[in-house]
């Protein structure tokens, strides 16, 4: 059985959210930005993995690249070794930017702790990977809405049956898209998105479909809405910053346990996850 669903541009996500998203006004000193959602590619023996930091500047000001003292992530489930260490060390390769390579098994099954250390502070969080399904097919629709110079692109993806799923959908261009399967568990999915631009014949659009956890599905969900359409994307700080998974730890006894945190008011924004990301292209006819 098929479900067929129309989404309007507008409206970036599938169904809307009952479960209540903390918001903060960014004022007052610089907060700490942490990019880390690490797409996992398990065709791949290796993943190279990229961490972005950015500092807030001011309200609706820029997100300026900053440096960080040290940033590393553990699994603290592995056994550990000389040959094959638990943790890694991300080293910074441009302003702001944090990379290593790290074999596709250290993050597919365990906890995984991410630590930053950024001017005498430590902030953590923790996530499990979480995997996702391949898209089934992309197709150029024929269908417009409004002005008539919009794009149609036609999705289709089978759910897994056996678990509950939530996803998150990269459409280029600084879009996302999210939804979970409560209505169509189990189910082969086809839906039409609406780009509000037309493309050049020949051009290739890379879409992107990510398996997520509950938590960050709300978040992506809170980001999307406060982006809007007019705005670089939702991983940008809205006027209205969501908070994510990122904790300043400073001081802590046990990274394993995230109850004794001295001053849960001080966190950085952004958020860590860890998901399977499928990827598929269509061609622009």
């Amino acid at each position: 059985m098929k479900r067929i669903l129309i989404l309007v541009f507008i409206n970036l996500f599938f169904f809307s959210c009952e479960d209540v998203v903390e918001i903060d006004t960014p004022v007052g000193a610089p907060r700490l930005i942490v990019d880390a959602l690490l797409r996992i590619n398990t065709s791949e023996p290796v993943q190279n993995i990229r961490i972005e930091v950015n500092l807030t500047d001011s309200f609706f000001g820029e997100t300026p690249a900053t440096a960080v003292e040290q940033m590393t992530i553990t699994n603290i489930d592995m056994e550990t070794s000389f040959e094959n260490p638990n943790s890694i060390i991300l080293l910074q390769t441009e302003p702001g930017v944090y990379e290593a390579s790290k074999n596709t098994d250290f993050f597919l099954s365990g906890r995984l702790i991410l630590q930053v250390d950024f001017q005498g502070e430590l902030y953590i969080a923790r996530t499990e990977y979480v995997p996702g399904v391949p898209i089934d097919s992309l197709e150029q629709g024929d269908a417009s809405l409004f002005e008539g110079d919009e794009t149609e692109l036609i999705i289709s993806y089978t759910d897994e049956a056996e678990r509950n799923d939530f996803y998150l959908f990269d459409l280029g261009f600084d879009e996302y898209l999210v939804t979970e399967d409560e209505f169509y568990q189990g189910q082969q999915f086809v839906f039409s998105y609406f780009y509000d631009q037309s493309f050049e014949s020949g051009q290739n659009l890379e879409i992107g479909l990510m398996g997520v956890d509950e938590s960050f599905y709300n978040y992506m969900n809170q980001l999307i809405v406060q982006s809007g359409s007019d705005t670089a994307g939702p991983f940008q700080t809205p006027a209205a910053t969501v908070r994510g998974n990122i904790i300043n730890a400073t001081g802590i006894d046990n990274i394993e346990n995230f109850d004794n945190v001295g001053d849960p008011d001080n966190f950085a924004l952004g958020y860590f996850a860890v998901c399977q990301e499928f990827r598929d292209t269509l061609t622009i006819q």
